[in-house]
């Protein structure tokens, strides 16, 4: 899912600013922060994990 959000060539990142009649650039410049946001903390809770286990 990161990337599919990141990636300027995605098809669902094209479809999504497309309908929202947005510019390409600058809707996924506004995904970036909430897919690293989430991105970081799945590998603080991955890590912390595989450390208690």
């Amino acid at each position: 899912i990161f990337g599919d959000h990141c990636s300027p060539i995605s098809d669902s990142t094209i479809v999504a600013s497309m309908a929202s009649a947005t510019d390409h650039i600058d809707h996924v410049r506004t995904q970036l922060p909430y897919a690293l946001m989430a991105a970081t903390g799945a590998l603080v809770l991955f890590l912390r994990v595989g450390f208690v286990l």
